[in-house]
């Protein structure tokens, strides 16, 4: 590696390393730098707060919404299907956006979008306007999704990289959480949904002013000729001149193979596909394998197979306590056990949670005794396998696994992936109950999760402790599928 720094072809690393030079003497700062960087991701990954918020918010103010404007069984859908659908177009467009102007203005723009459409929504003087406000509101949650693992990846370092970028998804078990406690709070009159929707404006505005004072991403500014600046954050982000040295070399010798390859920057070339079949299948089979399906139909599943309501409620509080706590285990771990090992230790177990949880409803009896504790292990059980694999790493492998010249544009294609496939879970589960029942149903899922197994086995490779210049190169030389870490471990000795 340092044989790059020498070549004189490249301008921007002279640049940069004229910049880095231009610093003076700087002191050992990694202790500062260390709570820089967990600060940044900390207001970053509020995005999150606005992804579980209004997707939970819907469930409470939807009951009320229905009363106010009288809707149909097709409004109804429409009203909820509409944030799912402007998601994956906020998904898909906000790539371009963030690649041209930066992450940070990127992440302020989808700010501004969702207080908008937060006000929208509960101003609202008919259900036309509100399925438009919600459009708008799914179009700056997709662009949220896509941006912030990006920008939360490219901010930091390679051993903290896993539970940085995963805290998106701990805060967004919070943003449910805290709809459900709002929902419950102010379930109190018709027009209570007007509230409930404008209060999402609040962590929207957070978001906003708190990325005002945090740093545009240094590899977008080096990849931009930005050397100066992206030099001057990147050492407040790392704290010492031979971090920063190192990692402008990795970066910057990259950059500059992306700048002289001639097989372009499109997303179908050859040589990425591996990053697409590892980082869409995990998008896919995140949502697929069932864990909104619990979050979002726990309570009418289990009042359909004989449980009361309010222990039917009492079960849904409880799934979502388990996926708080599982995810933050999961981010307190994904570093040091890594991405791959912990989703092959835990789907077998989540499969297993469900297939027991299909055997309690084999039997038409009311449930109680042995099987009612048996049902509601069985159903934390999978929350807490599901969630503290696929969920935790979702956004993270499609964070990291992609180049830097495609990544906004395939991180907006993999978080389309799981708003697609979300969607499609919410709209066929119900009727796979009355088709196959409430066992066949689990069942069903529960082989979903035997797939995702098999192909974290078969197309996801080990990421943990590896940079993402590194995870680049490995995908130029074809070692893509084999242990990333050791192979440049072994390169850079």
């Amino acid at each position: 590696m340092p044989a790059a720094v020498d070549q004189p072809h490249s301008h921007k690393h002279k640049r940069a390393l004229t910049a880095l030079s231009d610093m003076g003497h700087q002191g050992d700062q990694t202790r500062s730098a260390h709570r820089y960087v967990s600060m940044a991701a900390a207001v970053a990954a509020v995005g999150g707060l606005l992804f579980g918020y209004d997707t939970g918010i819907i469930a409470s103010a939807l009951i009320f919404v229905t009363k106010t404007f009288s809707l149909s069984t097709a409004g109804q859908e429409w009203v909820a299907a509409s944030l799912n659908i402007g998601a994956v177009f906020g998904a898909l467009l906000s790539g371009p956006i963030s690649d041209r102007w930066g992450r940070r203005p990127a992440i302020m723009v989808a700010a501004g979008i969702f207080i908008a459409a937060s006000v929208g929504c509960g101003l609202a003087p008919n259900v036309s306007t509100l399925i438009t406000a919600r459009l708008w509101l799914g179009a700056a949650i997709g662009a949220t999704t896509q941006i912030v693992p990006v920008y939360v990846a490219e901010l930091a370092p390679a051993s903290r990289r896993g539970g940085l970028v995963s805290l998106f998804q701990l805060v967004f078990s919070l943003g449910l959480l805290l709809a459900f406690f709002v929902g419950y709070e102010l379930s109190g009159g018709t027009g209570a949904w007007r509230a409930m929707f404008m209060l999402g404006a609040i962590p929207a505005m957070l978001l906003g002013l708190g990325m005002f004072f945090l740093p545009e991403s240094p590899r977008w500014l080096l990849h931009h000729e930005h050397e100066p600046r992206a030099v001057s954050i990147l050492y407040k982000l790392r704290g010492h001149k031979d971090l920063v040295r190192q990692e402008l070399d990795d970066v910057l010798t990259v950059d500059h193979k992306e700048q002289t390859a001639s097989e372009g920057s499109g997303l179908n070339q050859r040589w990425i596909r591996p990053a697409l079949i590892a980082a869409l299948g995990v998008a896919a089979f995140s949502q697929l394998s069932g864990p909104n399906v619990i979050v979002y139909y726990a309570p009418i599943i289990l009042s359909q197979a004989g449980l009361v309501h309010s222990a039917a409620l009492l079960t849904s509080v409880s799934v979502g306590v388990t996926s708080t706590i599982t995810t933050a285990m999961g981010i307190a771990l994904i570093d040091k056990v890594g991405r791959r090992r912990m989703m092959l230790t835990m789907l077998p177990m989540a499969a297993l949670s469900l297939f027991l949880l299909g055997a309690v409803f084999l039997s038409s009896a009311p449930l109680a005794g042995g099987r009612l504790v048996l049902m509601v292990a069985s159903l934390l059980g999978y929350i807490f396998f599901n969630f503290g694999s696929l969920s935790v790493a979702v956004w993270l492998i499609a964070a990291e696994v992609f180049p830097l010249c495609i990544r906004s544009k395939a991180m907006g294609l993999a978080s389309a992936t799981v708003w697609l496939s979300d969607t499609l879970v919410s709209l066929v589960t119900l009727s796979l109950v009355e088709a196959l029942g409430t066992t066949g149903t689990f069942w069903l899922f529960g082989l979903i999760n035997v797939a995702a197994f098999v192909f974290v086995w078969k197309y996801v490779p080990e990421t943990a402790g590896t940079t993402l210049e590194e995870i680049e190169s490995a995908l130029r030389s074809g070692t893509f599928y084999t242990n990333i870490g050791r192979q440049t471990a072994s390169h850079r000795s």
